[in-house]
């Protein structure tokens, strides 16, 4: 690579990301400023915000990546984010949260539910998951990013990973969310242009769309035994129904990530940050385009890219990855796509977007790191803004140390897994309590509870001795028991959101029920003075 428009384009690219960030400190005087970026953001900015939070390198490396192994049925995925992660989730769930939390003058998700609820247990308890997981998802990301760079400008792995985190430390830091909002505005425009140019240029490579489409088609006598064995019936095919391969991209990668976008804390935060309804109406086309255009581009070269290395070397595109003796790795499938098939100021223009795509979502990641840490297990936060506002930039440092540390030990081809088990914890431990909280009156303080104690505990034992591909990573199951699961077919490839996602919904009906006489004698003892809205 000629590295001196490299440092060109960095440069600007560095110097605009240092101007917002320092536009977002200079607006930052108060933790309000800080944790919801004063409630009053452009709703073409909150759009913006969601979307580049939303989609990272997890989604365009990690996810298409996954793609380019079991085909273009990761595109439901696209269906459910759009349907479900865009539409539901801005009409169903952004309205009423941002209505709530603004009547309940609350700043952060773990806060709003404990509001909710009146209960700082809820509070304390979701806060802790939060900064006891995110780091997990915070780490696929980086690992992305850094994935790239290691490929494309030739660096030492952890080197390109300490440089994207501590750009992205360097403006959460000082900024706040205003200084995250207005980067990620900038971060998903250059995303924007990256995946639209890498879209057109792999159909032009490969012959345009209905060429591409029919080689990749053709390429299903190629799909390896051990593959096939397992349901892959070709990369333009669902795999056959059933099959390992079948849930692990319906339930674990579709639904696992399709769902658990409602109950993302750094995405419900996002909604807090307008003024009204009107805004987040205002924002539902943006974000959709926005999500269409990464989650499709990115599954649909991924899936491409084989017929590419066909092509060129014989090999698909995870045999490709295996150079010098190296193990297959999914996580190089889109870095070494990019490298090998596109022009080199095309690599330029997609480190920009891969650096935009860590960074918007880093940037997020971190800054809820820090406020669960710093400000919802922190029971005096409120006492002084300004050292709240401290406390909320030390919390940052810390999440970026955790997060660190667990990227430079977690294994290859763990991208999507990672972020798909952050997204299934969500869904589990929050995703029937926030439901409730905006439309059922009736929930109760223990059913909610409850709901998220079993969610939680359900999830992580699925997690650590039931489903196979997470069970051999921790290796607890390993050490314990002498073996990577304790199942049996099916259980060990059904994601385990798919059983507690259920028990969470079971449990939070069948405790609100049971104690809602409880609840109502309670609430008759209230003074007369305490908020209503708490007694939703």
């Amino acid at each position: 690579m000629e590295h001196g428009l490299l440092y060109i384009m960095l440069a600007f690219y560095l110097g605009a990301t240092v101007l917002l960030g320092y536009l977002g400190y200079r607006h930052t005087r108060s933790s309000k400023d800080y944790l919801i970026a004063g409630g009053n953001i452009h709703p073409f900015l909150m759009a913006l915000a969601y979307g580049s939070t939303f989609i990272s390198t997890s989604a365009i490396v990690g996810f298409g990546g996954a793609a380019g192994v079991y085909g273009m049925s990761l595109l439901w995925l696209t269906v459910f984010n759009i349907f479900v992660g865009i539409f539901i989730a801005f009409v169903f769930y952004g309205v009423k949260t941002r209505k709530l939390a603004h009547q309940l003058g609350v700043h952060t998700f773990p806060e709003f539910l404990g509001a909710r609820f009146s209960s700082p247990f809820i509070r304390n308890f979701s806060a802790g998951v939060i900064a006891l997981s995110m780091p997990l998802y915070a780490a696929a990301v980086m690992i992305g990013g850094a994935r790239y760079m290691e490929e494309a400008m030739q660096l030492n792995y952890t080197t390109s990973m300490i440089i994207f985190a501590v750009i992205v430390l360097a403006y959460v830091f000082f900024g706040g969310l205003r200084g995250v909002i207005y980067n990620d505005a900038l971060q998903s425009s250059i995303m924007f242009i990256g995946m639209g140019v890498l879209l057109y240029l792999t159909y032009d490579k490969l012959g345009g769309v209905v060429t591409a489409h029919e080689k990749l088609s053709a390429l299903k006598d190629l799909v390896p035994q051990a593959l096939a064995a397992k349901g892959h019936l070709g990369w333009t095919a669902m795999p056959r129904f059933g099959s390992e391969i079948w849930w692990f991209v319906v339930s674990t990668l579709v639904l696992g990530v399709g769902i658990g976008v409602l109950a993302q804390p750094q995405l419900a935060v996002r909604y807090m940050t307008v003024s009204g309804k009107k805004e987040i109406y205002r924002a539902l086309s943006v974000g959709g385009v926005f999500i269409l255009f990464m989650t499709g581009t990115a599954f649909t070269v991924g899936a491409l890219s084989n017929v590419y290395f066909m092509e060129q070397s014989g090999k698909l595109a995870l045999a490709a990855t295996a150079v010098g003796g190296a193990a297959p790795n999914v996580d190089k499938i889109i870095p070494l796509f990019i490298t090998q098939a596109m022009p080199e100021w095309i690599m330029y223009l997609f480190l920009l977007s891969l650096m935009a795509a860590a960074m918007s979502t880093l940037s997020g990641q971190f800054h809820l790191i820090a406020t669960s840490l710093t400000y919802d297990l922190n029971p005096k936060a409120k006492k002084g803004d300004q050292k709240t506002l401290l406390w909320a930039r030390v919390g940052t440092v810390i999440g970026f140390t955790l997060t660190l540390l667990l990227a430079l030990q977690l294994p290859p081809s763990i991208i999507a897994i990672a972020t798909a088990l952050f997204f299934g914890m969500c869904a589990s431990a929050f995703l029937p309590m926030y439901t409730a909280a905006l439309y059922w009156p009736k929930v109760t303080p223990a059913g909610a509870t409850w709901s998220m104690i079993s969610a939680t505990v359900t999830y992580l034992v699925l997690v650590l001795f039931v489903h196979e591909k997470e069970a051999a990573i921790f290796g607890v199951c390993q050490q314990l028991f002498g073996a990577k699961t304790l199942a049996a077919a099916p259980w060990t490839y059904i994601d385990p959101m798919v059983i507690s996602l259920p028990v969470s919904a079971v449990v939070l009906v069948a405790v609100s029920l049971m104690t809602q006489k409880a609840a109502q004698a309670d609430t008759t003892l209230l003074p007369k003075s305490a908020p209503r809205q708490r007694q939703l």
